[in-house]
């Protein structure tokens, strides 16, 4: 029984430790996400597959809402379903930054707005 006792509290130490840790390391794969900045092969690949993709996605999805709105509209999600459905991808596709991922690209937005209202002062 002893020996148990032993092993449990080992058990939940090692896994306190481990926890403690997750907050310093998800830090800093966000902070490598911020700073790092895209490189000339992810621009092209974004460039050449991925706004190809989003663009068809954002057709597609705009075709869907057309088709789904008279549903939506009953429903009282209209806005949400355009939201998701063609505003979303339409960023994604004409907006990001080119090679940006999503956190660089809501970072480089939020600086840009906070620097536009610091100067509006």
């Amino acid at each position: 029984m002893e020996l148990v006792k032993r092993r449990l509290i080992a058990l939940l130490m090692t896994a306190a430790v481990g926890l403690a840790s997750v907050p310093t390391y998800a830090e800093e794969i966000l902070d490598d996400q911020i700073n790092d900045r895209p490189t000339t092969l992810t621009m092209i690949g974004d460039a050449v597959l991925a706004r190809p993709m989003l663009l068809a996605i954002t057709v597609l999805g705009t075709g869907l809402f057309v088709v789904t709105l008279p549903f939506s509209a009953l429903g009282g999600n209209a806005k949400e379903a355009a939201n998701t459905m063609v505003i979303g991808p339409g960023k994604s596709t004409f907006a990001r930054c080119l090679g940006c991922t999503q956190v660089q690209d809501e970072w480089k937005n939020r600086q840009q707005a906070i620097s536009a209202s610091g100067n509006s002062n």
